[in-house]
């Protein structure tokens, strides 16, 4: 069985509220088995992968990890919406439909982090997220703008040599700063989240609460997933 089975059977059963024990009776298997299961100490059998999809409500497909969707659909690039009519593409041109897709993913996910960072209303969090971002587009741009010898080096003030790793570093600053405001622990002076303000969000809420953006959200966690486990 792949490895995104037990993390999603888990996820199921705590989105749905309930024990293992009452989960394991359910299915008709030991409590044992299934935590076995979820742990990924043990393999199932395919006749367990449809009984939980069933009990679960999803497609098998969801279940193995194969699609985001828990319908089981498969995204197509014409299924994401578009928010910025003045970035439309044009599907003839030269790259592909790759980029297309992966910007449509990553903008309507940004729509629901920059969503989160209103909710949470700490301008110093936003500041650290924002920085992780803009520091991260700022080295892949810059490779490659300057992989063609043709385009000014002028554009830039820091040194060619320096400016990977110094970007990199403020980026996983940001981010490990983030991360302690977002838990509420103050940073540089500055407060963290108070509680109660960060939103709580179970994957079925998150359809709810962004219906035109969860499914990219979704599946751009699972596509940086598969991309960290190669």
């Amino acid at each position: 069985m792949n490895s995104a089975f037990p993390r999603i059977m888990t996820l199921l059963r705590k989105e749905r509220g309930i024990s293992q024990k009452q989960a394991a009776a359910d299915l008709h298997i030991s409590q044992a088995l299934l935590s076995h299961y979820e742990k990924g100490i043990r393999e199932c059998g395919l006749d367990f992968v449809v009984s939980a999809a069933d009990y679960y409500g999803v497609s098998c497909d969801y279940l193995l990890g194969r699609t985001a969707d828990k319908s089981g659909t498969m995204i197509a690039v014409e299924e994401i919406p578009e928010q910025d009519p003045a970035i439309r593409d044009n599907r003839m041109q030269a790259g592909g439909v790759l980029p297309i897709l992966n910007k449509k993913l990553i903008v309507n996910s940004l729509q629901i982090l920059f969503d989160l960072l209103q909710k949470c209303n700490n301008k110093a969090l936003t500041a650290e997220v924002s920085n992780v971002l803009i520091q991260t587009t700022y080295v892949v741009f810059r490779q490659i703008y300057s992989a063609n010898p043709k385009n000014p080096r002028a554009m830039f003030s820091v040194e060619e040599y320096l400016y990977q790793t110094a970007a990199m570093g403020a980026a996983a600053r940001s981010a490990a700063k983030a991360g302690q405001l977002a838990r509420g622990v103050a940073v540089d002076g500055n407060p963290g989240v108070e509680a109660g303000q960060l939103p709580g969000i179970l994957p079925d809420e998150l359809t709810a609460r962004y219906p035109q953006f969860a499914t990219s959200l979704l599946n751009l966690l699972r596509t940086a997933e598969k991309s960290l486990d190669k």
